[in-house]
């Protein structure tokens, strides 16, 4: 029988060459050696406190813009304020007869539209300062600048969106 290619032979082992194979595939498992392999390195050579490596820019990468996230608080605020200063009219119309909830709705409502349109327009006067702002960097020693834009479609059926990064 051959070791190498025991599918070689046309011949079925026999019960005693086949616990001999067995014996011998398990018993070379056991003797070799596990291989090792590094799946991370870490550099340990000290950082230089200073050196001739230019400044990085390292810009705010934010998932909601700030004015966004500023009308939503804002929102959040003005229905905590509607809700109960429509409670307090509730309890106000609770001592006159036969108030229904259509007579709450007609007197709140105004105070919740004029809260949104004072939002609205906060948001817009806010957003058209902070388009105003000029950055300025000042860097001593060489400076290498790249500028990438970067724009990626995704299209659909009904519904298609891109998503524009510009690397400064």
């Amino acid at each position: 029988m051959s070791t190498e290619n025991p599918a070689a032979d046309s011949r079925p082992l026999s019960e005693s060459e086949a616990e001999a194979e067995a014996r011998r595939i398990i018993e070379g498992l056991w003797k070799s050696e596990p291989v090792t392999t590094e799946t991370s390195y870490v550099d340990r050579t000290p950082v230089p406190a200073y050196g001739t490596t230019p400044p990085e820019p390292q810009p705010d990468h934010r998932i909601v813009p700030p004015w966004a996230a500023g009308v939503a608080v804002a929102s959040i605020g003005v229905g905590a304020g509607i809700t109960g200063v429509g409670c307090g009219v509730w309890l106000v119309c609770q001592g006159f007869a036969a108030v229904t909830l259509t007579s709450v709705l007609f007197v709140t409502l105004p105070i919740a539209a004029v809260a949104a349109v004072v939002v609205a327009v906060g948001s817009v006067v806010r957003s058209v300062k902070a388009a105003n702002v000029t950055t300025h960097h000042h860097y001593s020693g060489a400076v290498n600048q790249q500028h990438n834009t970067q724009v990626t479609s995704h299209g659909g059926k009904w519904f298609g969106r891109s998503n524009t990064t510009v690397n400064h």
